[in-house]
Order: structure tokens, then sequence, then C-alpha cells
């Protein structure tokens, strides 16, 4: 479990995502008639800040190659000019400076092999799988509320609050609970929180095996991230015995690092991708519930049992260059923030006990604002090396303008959406969704994954990027040169940040986890 669980706590209404695109069921939730608009759109408006600022984006981006192109049509007029004496010349110039052409030629082979030989080396997503849980597993708001009442731990005032954050949170009907906390009471043991690791692990694994025709003796790297359940043996050593992975594998079990471990699994499973050559590696990210189900009265605590829910993933990377032509996408950048060094920060999503000796994960109030300035230093990270030249030169200007002509001038925000076309924003709640689409500047669209994620499936804690990811490939949405922002909070406090490029058409895999209910969504979330 991680960061972003705070949003149910949020009060006010969610219109955005209640709302269809088009605005048209405004009128008709309050039973008033809207009659559309017979006037024509505001023209002026429209260039000055569509088409005026895509044209101006479309010129600094491309100056370099406009600057070249007369210099290209100057150099093929004076070649076609050129008649068989000119050529002559020239040959017998070579000829004459035989130990120049030859140092000139050594130099730029060495420097092209030492060039080849230290790039880093491509990353490519060959696919992925995220754990659908079996259908007897889901609980539905009436079911959650009345094993909480049977269970005896939750006094009247806790009951109503789980209800009134289930009402808020954005999750639908339809998403799933551990296995051991169906029962009454509820299995807790060791053996029952294995149970639930194997069968999210090893249900995605098996999947992502078959989809790929990759031998797990194939495997080289193998990073697994579990923040609240972490045995001996490790997880990652659950998955070498049951695929008997290779006896000279590297394995790495990552805990207690939140949401946002996920990208800090494929991160350093791309640094060993850079040091190991010809090889793949597996990241395996999942949270686990079973024994982290919080039998108190504290509200903040509470809050996690109505958020967290049953979720994983497994991902197949390869830094093979013959990989290109099957794979998905190529990883470009990844970012991580950390803002442990604040102690607020550091506490606003805190695994303690209460005044009972009970344990839970405490969510802050603060947590919405911590998450938003960990937010704030991975988006100034991540701007300069993502957003076209012309966002830059406009965020530049406005902060030197207002810091040398006029305080009151607002900072620029910058265009994510000329950067990227899709965005992953981690399913945590719904208030978090809400805020990144407001300050991003982002439409419906792009936040409907992260709602429709959180809806259908809860928050799967650091997985939750890949059902979304999902979601776009089955809704057929991912075309081939398009990016894609997968951006996660967790405890600590983190924000991390991971930019792929799709290599083609991209199509949802078997068994994906929306394959039989793409079709139901978008929905409209009540709040």
């Amino acid at each position: 479990m991680g960061g972003g669980g705070g949003a149910a706590e949020d009060d006010r209404g969610s219109s955005s995502a209640a709302d269809p695109v088009d605005g048209a069921g405004d009128g008709a939730a309050t039973g008033v008639q809207i009659q559309p608009s017979r006037r024509l759109p505001d023209f002026l408006q429209s260039v000055n800040l569509k088409y005026v600022k895509l044209g101006y984006h479309y010129l600094i981006t491309h100056l370099l190659t406009l600057c070249l192109i007369p210099l290209m049509v100057v150099i093929v007029i004076e070649a076609a000019q050129m008649n068989p004496e000119d050529i002559r010349h020239l040959w017998l110039h070579l000829q004459y400076n035989l130990v120049s052409v030859i140092i000139c030629s050594a130099f730029l082979v060495s420097g092209s092999t030492v060039y080849i030989m230290t790039r880093p080396r491509s990353v490519y997503l060959i696919d992925y799988s995220c754990y659908r849980p079996p259908s007897h597993l889901q609980a539905s708001f009436r079911e959650f509320m009345e094993h909480s009442r049977l269970t005896g731990d939750f006094d009247e005032l806790s009951l109503e609050f789980q209800r009134k954050i289930l009402e808020r949170s954005g999750l639908g009907e339809e998403t799933y609970v551990a296995e051991g906390l169906h029962y009454l009471p509820p299995r807790l043991s060791m053996a029952a929180a294995r149970e639930e690791a194997e069968q999210v692990m090893f249900g995605a694994l098996d999947n992502l095996f078959l989809n790929t025709s990759i031998k797990p003796k194939d495997i080289g790297i193998l990073v697994v991230n579990c923040s609240l359940f972490n045995p001996t043996p490790s997880l990652s050593a659950m998955i070498v015995n049951k695929y008997k992975l290779r006896g000279n594998i590297r394995s790495f079990n990552l805990g207690g690092m939140g949401c946002s471990a996920g990208v800090i699994a494929v991160d350093l499973a791309k640094d060993m991708l850079q040091v190991h050559r010809n090889t793949y590696a597996v990241v395996v990210s999942t949270e686990n519930m079973t024994q982290n189900w919080y039998f108190g009265n504290k509200k903040s605590m509470l809050i996690a049992n109505c958020l967290f829910r049953v979720g994983g993933s497994a991902v197949l990377l390869s830094n093979k260059s013959a990989d290109r032509r099957r794979a998905k996408y190529k990883l470009v950048h990844v970012v991580r923030t950390h803002k442990g060094a604040d102690d607020k920060a550091f506490r606003c999503v805190y695994q303690e006990q209460d005044d009972a000796g009970k344990v839970g994960v405490s969510l802050s109030k603060d947590l919405l604002a911590t998450a938003g300035g960990a937010l704030k230093t991975n988006i100034t990270t991540l701007g300069p090396i993502v957003l076209p030249i012309s966002e830059q030169l406009l965020f530049f200007a406005t902060l030197v303008a207002k810091k040398l002509f006029n305080a009151k001038i607002k900072p620029y925000i910058p265009d994510f959406k000329l950067a990227f076309d899709h965005f992953c924003i981690h399913a945590g709640g719904r208030a978090v969704i809400d805020e990144l689409e407001k300050n991003l500047q982002l439409l419906p669209i792009h936040v409907e994954a992260s709602r429709m994620t959180l809806h259908r499936f809860g928050n799967t804690s650091s997985s939750s990027i890949w059902y979304e990811l999902a979601y776009i490939e089955a809704k057929g949405r991912m075309r081939r040169g398009q990016r894609v922002w997968q951006i996660a909070f967790g405890s600590g406090f983190k924000c991390n940040s991971s930019v792929w490029e799709a290599l083609r058409n991209v199509k949802p895999s078997p068994k994906s986890p929306w394959e039989d209910c793409i079709d139901r969504y978008p929905v409209k979330t009540v709040a």
C-alpha cells in the first residue's frame, strides 16, 4: 500500500468524473433542459489559443530542419553544376592530401565506435500481464459493509465512516478482496497471505509466459516489489522456486516503497539491462491485503480498507535489438523524486499501531498537498527532457517576465499534452485524479483510464498503472509513435514517472483484465 489513498476524504463533488465529455449531462442531472447554443464559437479566442500556438509549436520544433533546407538546396545546385573536369580536380586534391583523409577517417571510425559502445542500450517492453482475480472474490459495497459489521471489530461510527468513504471513493461494485478476508472470522495467517501472493504473482506470470512464448530459463533479471508483505524466503525466491529459474539469475525484492514502487522496479531493471547484455528482465508488482487489513476504529487507518484491492502485474523487458520488432514499447525516460527528507512528507503514509495496538497504514490529511509538492518537483525535472522547445521557451519567457517586470504575472503552465498522447495516473483515489486533471489541464479522456481502473479494480497499489495502460490498449487508442506517461505516488514520500513510446499500433494481449468488460466502459462515476 502507498500514496494516494487520502483522496476519499475530499468532500467536493466529482463533476468532471460524472459528466460526459460533451457536457450534455449537466442539464439532465438538474432536470433543466439546456438548449444548444445557436451562436458561432469565438474564432478570435480559437485562433489565439489553438491555431497560433500549434503553429508556433510546429515552427520552433522544426526550426533546425527549416534552416537546413536552404543549405541542402544550395549544395544540390552546386553539385549539379560540376563537370567532369571539376570532379577530376577534386579527386586529385584528395590524393595529394591522403594523410589528412586517413587521419580524419580514423577519427571518424574510432569516434563512432566509442559512441556505439558507450551509448545506453535501448530497453524494450515486449509484453505485460495484469492479474484478473476470480469472480467469487468480488466485494460489492453491501457485501463489504455487511462483512465489516459481522466481524465485530468496528463500532457504529467506524462503519458509517467506511460507508461514506466507499460512496466517495470512485470505486465500483466489482472490485476484489483477498480470499482470506471473505471468511468469518477472517483468515489472517501467514499461509493465507502466501496463498494470496502466489495466486496474484503466478497468475500474472503464467499469462505473461504464455503470451510471449518466453521460457522461464531465459530470464536473467527478476525484480519483485511488494510493500507490506515480505516473508522469508522472499517473494522473488518464491518465483524462482515455482518456475525453476536459472541459478545465476539476478533477483531483487523491494519492500516498503509504496504505490510508486512499480516505476522504481522498472528503473532498477533498466539499470541492470545496461550492464548485462542480451537478456530478459521480469518486473512483478503487487501488494498483499491478507495480513494488512486494519481491524480498528482509527479513521485515518480505515481509509486504506476502503480503497485498496487485490491486483498485480508482470512486465517482460529486453535489451536485445532483435526484440524491437515484436516489442510493444520502448522505455524513453524514468524520473524519480523522493521527498523523504521532509518530516511531514515522510509520515503522511505511515504504518503504525493505534491506541489499541492494532496495526494499520495511516493516511495523513496532508497527503494531497504532499503529493502536489512531489509532483511539482517531478515534472520540473521531467519537463525539460520531454516538452517541445516551444513550451520550454514560453515557460522561460514567462518566468523571466515575472521576475523582472511584474510579479503579478501568472506562471505559464506547460502543456504536457504536446509531449504525451496518453496518461496513466496512479489510481490512488478520486481526489488525486481530480487534482492532476485540473493542474495539468488535461481533458476527461486523458484521465479516463485512471478513473475506470479505480472504478473496476480499485487501488491495486504499484500495479495500477499497468491496468490503466491495458485499458488504453483495450480501447484501441495506442498508435505507433505515441508516448504514454505513467506517474505514481508512494509512501516515503515519492513521485515517480516513466515514459514509454509505442513501437507499433498496440492491440490488447490475450486474457487482458478488460477482455470481457471493456464495452461497458467508460461509466459515470458517482461522487
